[in-house]
This record gives structure tokens, sequence and C-alpha cells, in this order.
């Protein structure tokens, strides 16, 4: 039986041609449209020398080229390789080496260090994606030339096993350098299926795409579930509250997903209420924690529901999920997904029941989980370690069987021999009404070994010392959990896709 993962457009293209696949800035595309120009991009690189499971870079902002590339590279048989367009030429270097690509799909506004990282690996195939805004690049060639040449007689489609790598993510894992997660069609494929059931997509949504698609959640839970279900996506190419606040209003967005400091960027907007949101019926938080004083002032704000899901990249996005309102546990996770099964284990490997005193590692097996790390087998043997899949993030069971995440197992702060879990800390700071954002990590000490200090960004116009906010977490905290000193930012940094930076943070100030 053989699966591609392409196979999703080519059937969405079908039953309803002239539909807005995408909405950006000055146009759309439909599925009809996205469907032949991939299938001209697939041709453009069997012509170019590229060969059912070579790997190519993709490393494109939120663009429609951005689909175009990836759908091409899935008809071609090629190996999609998604990088942040944030890396720097050694990191390309590193990516492009790694997964052994042999071009690179690039953009204007990243051309310069891409170009620098593919010369020292030797990849000399690049193509750029010119936008405005952006300065002409002279490295590569351009991205059309991929797209010109004779129009194929019939759509190009090769055929590839449902257990074929499709895409190679990079993740960081737990600790060392960045491993690439080989996701497979079949995996993808059932993590656009099943989440999209369970999100309760529809032809008729048009769901905003603002995480960057060249990540695991903007790839896995946004572009691969529209295109699986034929909905519309409204492409934000960059995250800021006033961009989204108008496009949502704009195109009638009824689906957001984001993660949670793009909620919090929201509800901090000073016009929030000059603008109609009406139109959205969910939201969907994931990649990090979400506090719970957020999701309780957006529900009742704007009337809309926000359900929590947990995954990784590895796991191709979503292993649980809140399917609806009706059945959720506010602050959890939710269940497994169909098809998965999710345990907590202790450090020695064993089951642990349920209940919050029982906190362990998550572990997870199922369609939603990797071939494995590329050219890593002692990874990948450590990563499945008794057969399932070792995450990396501690949490607990209810009896009811739905899960809550408690932190990443590299972040647990140990001080003094107790356990202090950076989230429930964090929790209590977001709760105070000064509070815009907090982060809390460990610092070394020479007596506990580790002490726990917060990183504040307050709301605009708000006041709040640190003594204050000590206090005010003291009071609602065993003694052992509260941080012992605050430093106060003025932007806590980001990752790509808006997730609070902890390492970043340990680094002195630039305020």
């Amino acid at each position: 039986m053989s699966l591609n993962l392409a196979a999703m457009l080519r059937e969405a293209a079908r039953v309803d041609p002239t539909k807005p696949v995408v909405l950006f800035d000055g146009g759309q595309l439909s599925y009809a449209e996205l469907d032949a120009l991939s299938d001209c991009f697939a041709t453009g690189l069997r012509r170019e020398g590229i060969r059912p499971a070579d790997a190519v870079g993709l490393q494109l902002p939120n663009l429609p080229q951005f689909l175009i590339a990836y759908f091409g590279i899935l008809k071609a048989g090629s190996v999609v390789v998604p990088l942040n367009v944030l890396l720097r030429a050694p990191e390309i270097a590193y990516h492009l080496r790694d997964s052994e690509a042999r071009a690179l799909i690039t953009w204007s506004g990243t051309a310069v260090e891409a170009a620098k990282g593919a010369a020292d690996v030797g990849v000399d195939r690049i193509w750029v994606v010119n936008t405005p805004g952006t300065s002409e690049v002279s490295v590569g060639r351009p991205f059309e030339e991929l797209l010109g040449g004779e129009q194929p007689d019939r759509p190009f489609f090769v055929e590839t096993e449902p257990g074929d790598t499709a895409v190679i993510i990079y993740t960081s894992g737990t600790t060392g350098r960045p491993k690439g997660a080989e996701l497979s069609h079949f995996q993808l494929y059932m993590n656009a299926d099943t989440p999209g059931r369970l999100f309760g997509v529809r032809a008729d949504d048009i769901v905003m795409v603002v995480l960057p698609l060249f990540h695991v959640f903007g790839l896995s839970s946004e572009l691969n579930v529209c295109v699986r279900f034929g909905a519309t996506m409204s492409l934000v190419p960059r995250f800021s509250a006033d961009k989204v606040l108008e496009v949502i209003q704009r195109d009638g967005v009824t689906i957001f997903e984001g993660v949670p400091t793009m909620y919090i960027a929201l509800l901090n907007h000073p016009r929030i209420d000059d603008y109609d949101l009406s139109s959205l019926r969910v939201g969907i938080s994931g990649g990090a924690a979400i506090p719970a004083e957020v999701i309780d002032e957006f529900e009742q704000r704007f009337g809309f529901v926000i359900l929590e899901g947990y995954g990784m990249s590895e796991t191709a996005s979503t292993t649980t999920f809140n399917v609806s309102a009706e059945e959720r546990k506010i602050y959890s996770v939710g269940k497994p997904i169909w098809g998965v099964e999710v345990e907590i284990w202790s450090d020695q490997g064993q089951p642990l029941p349920t209940g919050p005193e029982h906190v362990g590692e998550v572990v997870v097996r199922g369609v939603n989980t990797p071939k494995g790390y590329y050219k890593n087998p002692e990874a990948t043997a450590e990563a499945f370690a008794g057969g399932w899949f070792h995450t990396g993030d501690l949490g607990w069971a209810d009896e009811d069987g739905f899960f809550f995440i408690v932190d990443r197992k590299k972040d647990l702060i140990i001080r003094g021999g107790y356990n202090v879990y950076p989230r429930e800390v964090e929790e209590v700071l977001y709760s105070h009404p000064s509070v815009a954002e907090a982060a809390v990590v460990g610092v070394p000490h020479d007596l506990l070994g580790e002490d726990i200090k917060a990183y504040v960004e307050l709301k605009k116009g708000a006041t709040a010392t640190e003594a204050e906010l000590i206090n005010y977490v003291k009071e609602r905290l065993a003694a052992y959990k509260y941080p012992r000193t605050v430093e106060f930012r003025n932007e806590l940094p980001k990752g790509a896709t808006g997730k609070i930076l902890k390492e970043s943070l340990k680094q002195p100030s630039t305020n």
C-alpha cells in the first residue's frame, strides 16, 4: 500500500478546486492552483536532479511559497527539512550536513546567511523567494525557476510507502545538539486526521496561521490539518497583536491556534475591544503550559472556548487533547488522541499511580511516535527505552485519564532536596494584576544546590516591586517554593513560536 502525504492536497483540490486554500496580504490561492503549482515545483526539482528520498531544506517564513515548496517536495517523493528563519550560517550548515540535504529553498531575508551555511557543506542548489520589504540578493537562483519549464502532462506524484520519511524536523530535545526526528507520511497523516476531527475542523473554517510553518505546531496542527479537511488558512508572516486582531476581523477567522504568549499579548492589547472577534469559535493552545488566569479571562471576555493540548516535535505535534468545552478538564492537556497511549513513569521505568502526588516522566507510544532520530541510533535507543518514547516532560494523570503537565524534566528545580516545578510558581505570578509575563528558573546556590529566581515583565503602566511579588507568592505557596529574587525585564526573550526562552534569561540583561 502506498501513501504520500500530499494526497491530502490532491483530494481537497478534487472536491472543491476553486475554494481558497490560503488567504494572505494582497491575494489568495485556490486548492486547484496550489495543486498545480506544487506539481510544477515537483517536476522542477526532478529536472534539477533531486530524486526521491533526497532531503531538501525549506527555510521560509509564513508565505504562500512555503505551501508550494512543501507539497512539491512531498510530491517528488523527497524529504522536507524545515529550517527556522532565525538560524545563522553555522547552524544552517549543521542542519544541512546532518540531514544530508541536497538543496535549499530560502528567502531573501535569510539568503546571505543561508548561502554561507550551504557553501560550508557543499550544497550548491539554492533557490530564493524574494518578497517586498527585503533586498533582492544575488545568491542562489529565483524560486520561480522551479515553477518554469513545461507543465506536466498529468499530475505529478511519486508513490511512497506509509513508513517512508516525509519530514526531518530538528529538535534540541532535553540535551545536546539538535536531533533530526524522522516523521513518516503515515505519522503525519494520522496527526492531521485525528486531531482535526478532535478540533472539529470544518471545510468552512478560516484558520489563522501565525505559528511558523517551519515549526511542528504550525506545520502539522495547522497546515496539514487544514488541507486534510479542506479548510482555508489565513496566513500571517509574523506575530504582532495588532496584525492578528486586524486579520481576525478582516478574514472572519473562526479558529485561532497559538502559544500562551500570543494569548497574553492579545489580552494585554490596549484596543482589543475595538476589534470584532465574534467570528472566533475556538482557540487552541499548545507549545507550553497556558496560565489558568489567561484561559479564564479570554473565555469570560470573548465567549469562545480555549482548548489545551500537548505534544512535541517528535510526536508530530499532538499527543493529548481536550476535546470540547463539555469534555475537558480546565488546566489539563486532555486525554490521549486515538491510536496513542500515554503513561507516567518513575525514574526506575515503572508506571506510577494516578494523582498529583505521583509526578513522573511522560512516555508515549502509538501512531504519533517518530521512526527515530536521523543517523543517530544511540539517541533513538535512549528515547525509546522500554519500548515507549520518553518525552522529557514531567506530569501526572488523574483517575479519569486526563493528563496534567508539570514541567520539562530539565527545568525542574531541586532546592535543598525539594522539587520545585517552575510552572506552579509562574501560575501564581500570572495571577498578580501587574504581571504580563513571567518565567521561573533555577540558579546555582552554594548550600542549597539551586535557588529560585523569577523574571517578570509588567503590564504597560503597571507597577510592582520585587518585595511585593516575592511576598505575593510566599503567601500562596509553601516556603521552599517562592522566588528569592525577582528581576524585571522590559521584554522576555522568545523563540520563533513565541515560547519564552529560559536559557536566554540566564544571560546578562541588556535592558
